[in-house]
């Protein structure tokens, strides 16, 4: 008889942050919280967008978001983590931890410091994603570089060179409990912001986003048949979406379970012959 697992979303976590346990559920009789184990959990968190600013309001200017306030409801994930029973074996960062308007006012590096520091307060690791406003305020160059890269808690699978990424795109997996692979993508790989203007790769973007977008505002998806074709947005190049082809066999063939972590929702990532969940 299979055991089958469950993710447990908790709800009685402070705003913006998430704590998921990976349940084992055996094949006894009773009520699932009855014939349950832990086996591990992880926390996520999404969308900081730290900015020592006054309130203000998203591009559309239908939500509104509280930038100094974000840093309060960080320090409060960070204090719930750290004083569970069962810590998580990590926390997943899934973007736009500071916002944009930093880079207007000369404040990149500053509020993201502010915001690496509060992190260091955790016990566990924290892998971090890159979103859109990652690159509103640095260039993939500095992103690389910067304590926003943490490729280095990368699981290496012996003798399988075809599952290590290459330093073409920033993506990499982790295995934080036996038989469960979490897959960090960059959805940015393909895409105009935080490349330099003048190489291929910008322009080759910039003619899918033309093809695709003929709107002047290339951030408006006003009239798009497809609305994902806008300047925010990003894509996958064939080389990422070919490794990740590589370790999603290797679970396959290992019969592991799969977490996909992106900073955008990727349906068309999904495999009928694999068990994958996305955390986007």
């Amino acid at each position: 008889m299979n055991w089958h697992h469950q993710a447990v979303l908790s709800s009685a976590r402070p705003p913006g942050e998430n704590y998921l346990e990976i349940m084992d559920a055996k094949p006894e009789p009773g009520p699932l919280g009855e014939s349950s184990e832990l086996l591990f959990s992880f926390g996520v968190i999404a969308d900081i967008q730290y900015a020592d600013l006054e309130d203000g309001y998203n591009f559309q200017g239908s939500r509104r978001r509280y930038y100094r306030h974000s840093l309060l409801h960080l320090q409060g994930a960070i204090e719930h983590w750290d004083k569970e029973s069962s810590p998580p074996s990590c926390v997943l960062q899934l973007g736009d931890i500071i916002d944009g308007y930093n880079a207007q006012y000369q404040a990149s590096e500053k509020s993201l410091e502010l915001i690496m520091n509060t992190f260091q307060r955790l016990k566990v690791p924290v892998h971090h994603t890159w979103g859109n406003h990652e690159f509103y305020n640095f260039s993939r160059d500095y992103l690389t570089n910067s304590k926003l890269n943490t490729k280095f808690l990368e699981d290496q699978i012996a003798h399988h060179p075809e599952t290590v990424p290459s330093g073409n795109y920033y993506a990499y997996h982790f295995v934080p409990f036996p038989k469960f692979r979490f897959i960090l993508l960059d959805a940015y790989d393909m895409s105009v912001l935080g490349v330099d203007p003048s190489s291929p790769k910008y322009q080759q973007c910039l003619k899918i986003l033309r093809e695709h977008n003929p709107n002047a505002e290339l951030n408006s998806p006003q009239g798009l048949a497809e609305p994902q074709f806008v300047q925010f947005n990003g894509g996958f190049s064939q080389e990422q979406l070919n490794w990740l082809n590589e370790v999603l066999t290797f679970s396959d063939r290992n019969q592991e379970k799969v977490v996909i972590v992106s900073p955008r929702p990727n349906p068309s990532l999904r495999r009928p012959t694999c068990e994958c969940s996305d955390l986007c």
